[in-house]
């Protein structure tokens, strides 16, 4: 992990920022693009790695291309860039700003409503090619239950309120505009049984974008489906420091359970990299 050089969105809270100190306290070195670096300015463990050189902060906003540059530029030749984006893990979105909202017509709405799938589009068009060093590896914060399989899955007591989400307008719209960029760039069979998301959320012409990879070039991506998150204990801390109790449950197929604490997929994320062979090119479920 000591030798890591992390480049991180969306990470100046919740699962993004817990991720990130994880990875700074296990000797990596991450580099934050933020859109108001102030917002580490009384963090004592962020300021501690940003005297040690290990933490970095790029002020910009990833709704921006040439920001998104210049955060590569910065943080140099990068062996991971996790994307730590989920709605319910906070208003920023991949370093940008969106405030929720609820109507009865719509449902659970943010603004825009291609935040996320715009802003991964940038990181992508403006990821620079190495020429003696792979491929940074991706990691992509999802969520559960946005395929028809998906949402059968879920607890009953959970399948209108992700309902909402999935109205037009929805942050899960906006997750499957960021699934479908990555499925693509990676080569992925597109899942059929979820609807091919329109221009409004991709954007005319989407898949010929300068600088983005061309299908089936992306190799080292990994799409995490988090349960519905909280902001409860890592349990996976306390069931490796007591061997007692359960962690949270990670598969390829539909989990079905109904949450998952923001601390916990963090844990996912550092462990996933240190097991990178075993989730190399999946999407993976994780919850309870």
């Amino acid at each position: 992990m000591d030798t890591l050089n992390i480049l991180a969105f969306g990470a100046s809270r919740n699962i993004g920022y817990l991720s990130a100190v994880r990875l700074l306290e296990n000797g990596a070195t991450v580099t934050f693009l933020l859109r108001t670096p102030a917002v580490f300015d009384k963090d004592a463990l962020i300021q501690r790695h940003l005297k040690s050189g290990k933490a970095r902060l790029v002020k910009g906003d990833a709704t921006n291309e040439a920001d998104t540059r210049r955060a590569w530029e910065e943080a140099g030749v990068v062996d991971a860039w996790p994307i730590l984006v989920n709605f319910f893990a906070g208003i920023d979105l991949l370093c940008v700003g969106g405030v929720p909202s609820f109507s009865i017509s719509k449902g659970m709405t943010i603004n825009p409503h291609n935040l996320v799938t715009q802003c991964v589009l940038n990181v992508l068009c403006s990821m620079p090619t190495y020429n003696n060093a792979p491929q940074p590896r991706i990691i992509a914060i999802s969520s559960i239950g946005l395929s028809p399989a998906g949402h059968k899955a879920l607890p009953c007591l959970m399948k209108p309120l992700y309902s909402m989400l999935d109205s037009d307008g929805g942050p899960h719209k906006d997750k499957v505009g960021l699934e479908r960029v990555l499925y693509h760039c990676a080569g992925w069979a597109w899942e059929p049984t979820i609807e091919e998301p329109g221009a409004d959320i991709m954007g005319e012409g989407w898949m010929h974008r300068p600088g983005l990879p061309p299908s089936g070039t992306l190799k080292r991506v990994l799409v995490v489906r988090p349960a519905w998150l909280t902001d409860g204990k890592c349990v996976a801390d306390e069931v490796q420091a007591t061997g007692k109790g359960k962690s949270y449950r990670v598969s390829q197929e539909e989990l079905g359970g109904y949450t998952v604490s923001r601390r916990d997929i963090a844990h996912f994320v550092v462990d996933a990299l240190t097991r990178w062979d075993e989730f190399e090119n999946k999407h993976v479920n994780v919850g309870y």
